[in-house]
């Protein structure tokens, strides 16, 4: 069977993430930062075939495309978090002060990567993006499929999120 170059990311990611309470501290830490930067962008209106669309959901969308791209189960899975915290965020940059808005961000981004620092200083083991920003693409993903593993989905990927060996998973 042929290897995917989304198991070999995510067999990278979860090299950098092999304490139980690291990993549990990205299950709040990354949706959060998801959120922040989803508020902020719901500030900005684009025009889009004549209507004004949120940079967030131009974000959103491009964001659901490159995961679906990488693995159609786990992308289509994102959906269900990306929705939510969009709406959310929508609804704040709509209906709160830009003032709120921004305290909103400053609140969940900062407080998102104190989440995750805590548990990367827990394991001793720097963040991944760190040495691969693309692996901030990634983060998303690994928590999701956790989550999918977890359920009995997925079971090509089971392997690469408890050992992050990326020669043992296959298409």
């Amino acid at each position: 069977m042929e290897k995917t170059f989304f198991a070999h990311q995510l067999a990278i990611y979860a090299s950098y993430h092999r304490d139980a309470g690291n990993r549990a501290t990205h299950f709040i830490g990354i949706p959060a930062i998801m959120f922040s930067v989803l508020v902020v962008l719901a500030l900005w209106r684009l025009p889009v075939a004549g209507l004004a669309v949120s940079a967030a959901a131009i974000g959103a969308a491009l964001g659901l495309i490159g995961w679906i791209a990488l693995d159609r189960t786990i992308g289509s899975a994102m959906i269900v978090l990306v929705m939510p915290l969009l709406i959310l965020a929508e609804w704040i940059a709509r209906h709160a002060s830009a003032s709120t808005a921004w305290l909103v961000f400053t609140v969940f981004f900062v407080g998102g990567w104190i989440f995750q620092l805590i548990g990367h200083l827990r394991e001793g083991r720097r963040p991944a993006l760190v040495d691969n920003v693309f692996q901030a693409f990634i983060g998303p993903m690994f928590i999701m499929a956790e989550v999918l593993t977890a359920l009995g989905y997925k079971h090509d990927l089971k392997a690469v999120i408890d050992h992050g060996r990326p020669d043992e998973t296959t298409r």
